[in-house]
């Protein structure tokens, strides 16, 4: 068995104080990013681990890529048949995770997903590379299938079948809009005492902020 119980580092590069905060979360979550975004060293910056609870009941986390931020919220694109779109479609609270370690800081976000406009899911695929789309029409995500020539040949049928034509959206893909309900913003420190600040219970567009204990 390996030891991996030494494996720790100082946190030193940035500190999270009330007084130089912003009242609005999400304006502070749009600072972070471009700050994150401008040092560098994050090759997906929008990468996000997405929570959710699963049919089964046990909660299920994975990685997608965050494609719009919106005054109201954020918006990823899924396979509304997957098993993380039928997750969401059965229990709508969700979980966004953001871990940027070129800064030291993470931020989690609890809310409402729901499925986003027809329209704004139209023009979002439309605007993907034509591999992207292809590979949306070809996958039934999360389905068992028997290989992976089989998922390739059905990419080979559908790249002869829109040779020079327009690629239709799927009806069961496009985007999910998270309506932030609780927004908490982490801040590595020394000696593990770090800083987390909590934004809750928006009431007439101001919202609770308090600190948590690391």
């Amino acid at each position: 068995m390996k030891d991996i119980s030494n494996y720790r580092k100082s946190y030193e590069k940035n500190e999270l104080l009330e007084d130089n905060i912003l009242q609005n979360p999400m304006q502070l979550f749009k600072d972070w990013f471009a700050e994150v975004e401008a040092v560098g060293g994050v090759e997906e910056v929008n990468a996000m681990s997405v929570s959710t609870i699963g049919n089964d009941g046990f909660p299920k986390t994975r990685v997608v890529l965050l494609k719009q931020i919106q005054n109201d919220g954020f918006v990823f694109y899924t396979n509304y048949n997957s098993e993380k779109g039928q997750a969401i479609m059965a229990n709508s609270k969700v979980c966004l995770s953001f871990f940027w370690p070129n800064l030291e800081r993470q931020i989690i976000i609890k809310g409402i997903a729901e499925k986003v406009s027809d329209a704004v899911s139209d023009a979002y695929f439309s605007s993907r590379p034509i591999g992207s789309q292809l590979g949306a029409t070809a996958s039934a995500q999360s389905e068992i299938i028997i290989s992976r020539s089989f998922l390739e040949e059905k990419l080979k049928d559908l790249e002869r079948q829109y040779i020079d034509k327009i690629i239709p959206r799927p009806f069961n893909w496009g985007g999910i809009l998270v309506r932030p309900a609780e927004y908490e913003f982490w801040q590595g420190r020394p000696n593990r005492l770090h800083d987390r600040i909590r934004f809750s219970d928006e009431k007439n567009q101001k919202w609770t902020i308090n600190r948590l204990s690391p």
